[in-house]
């Protein structure tokens, strides 16, 4: 399977029967402008919605035609299967910035979670009801999710073969999230790749915890 960053909390997942799921698209110049990446041109057949902010549930007029998954439960779809667990985009269960999906989609035997804006930790009972994981896509950017530090903590209790950070500053960007290296300090095993696309088996990924830095492919 292939996973693409497309920008900030937005991945593309493409099985190797080329099924397309979105995961949390943005709105192109959303925000008043200070959400400046390029859209979203790619074709896809399935689209994920974390919560109903404009820089994850953006359905463009050429994706109208896609399936769309913002609830929490279980789904089949084409060959991936979809859980939405229940979470909040703060720490005070949701009062603030309201509810959150994390979805898990497995395909091609690779199971991979995507934390939209969480908001708070993960207990372990929460990680034992997620399950196990291959690919963690996780926002460290804080502000409006979890910062470093909650990242890091979160991070350790999914146990991931494969931790891509998402949802932090750059230069398209005007508001103040921390920078990606401010999660970066002091970790291990830390590959800065210069694609945005990686394909991935499960026979080859890697046995111990690799942070894998993607090239935001909308910038």
């Amino acid at each position: 399977m292939k996973i693409k960053f497309l920008a900030h909390a937005a991945f593309l997942l493409t099985s190797d029967k080329d099924t397309k799921v979105l995961i949390d698209p943005y709105e192109p110049e959303g925000f008043e402008g200070t959400l400046n990446y390029k859209p979203i041109d790619e074709q896809v057949d399935a689209i994920l919605v974390s919560h109903q902010h404009a820089d994850h549930n953006y359905i463009a007029e050429h994706h109208q035609e896609a399936a769309i998954f913002d609830q929490v439960g279980e789904f089949e779809f084409e060959d991936a299967k979809i859980l939405g667990f229940h979470s909040f985009h703060d720490e005070e269960e949701g009062k603030k910035l309201g509810e959150n999906i994390i979805f898990v989609v497995k395909t091609d035997d690779i199971t991979i979670c995507h934390l939209g804006d969480l908001g708070h930790k993960l207990s372990v009972a929460d990680a034992e009801l997620i399950g196990d994981i291959d690919i963690l896509l996780l926002p460290v950017g804080g502000l409006y999710t979890i910062n470093a530090e909650v990242a890091t903590d979160v991070m350790q209790t999914l146990k991931p073969k494969i931790c891509i950070p998402m949802h932090y500053k750059s230069e398209k960007i005007s508001v103040e999230f921390a920078p990606v290296d401010d999660f970066l300090i002091d970790k291990k095993n830390v590959k800065r790749l210069q694609q945005s696309e990686i394909e991935l088996e499960y026979e080859k990924l890697p046995h111990d915890l690799e942070i894998w830095v993607l090239k935001q492919s909308k910038e």
